[in-house]
């Protein structure tokens, strides 16, 4: 293989790379530079009360989460419920919110301590 074709190959492979690369900021229909990391992630944003005994307090699930959690989807936003009230911490979890994911924003409850969408 003459030696001028050695660099020639590797530009083209090196520019096929980064392109193959860069697809991972291409946009979704109707979106720009949208990262599929996080497309295909779920967020949910709830505010939460909980009550035992009859009294009732703000609930923060991401004080049952481990330091440095933060994508919380509706399944382990049930777990960290079930844990709660299993427990015994409180006897119900009430709350509202929504959730985010790549199908866009959605509400979200919590109703006597089960998530519904």
């Amino acid at each position: 293989m003459p030696e001028s074709m050695l660099p020639a190959a590797q530009i083209v492979i090196t520019v096929a790379l980064v392109a193959w690369m860069t697809t991972g900021f291409t946009p979704l229909p109707g979106r720009w530079l949208r990262w599929k990391m996080f497309c295909r992630a779920t967020f949910t944003i709830v505010q939460l009360t909980g009550t035992k005994d009859g009294h009732t307090e703000p609930v923060n699930v991401y004080d049952h989460l481990s330091p440095g959690s933060f994508i919380l989807g509706p399944p382990q936003l049930q777990t960290v419920l079930d844990h709660l009230t299993a427990s015994g911490r409180y006897d119900r979890i009430d709350g509202i919110g929504r959730v985010l994911s790549a199908r866009g924003e959605q509400p979200v409850k919590v109703v006597a301590s089960r998530v519904v969408l």
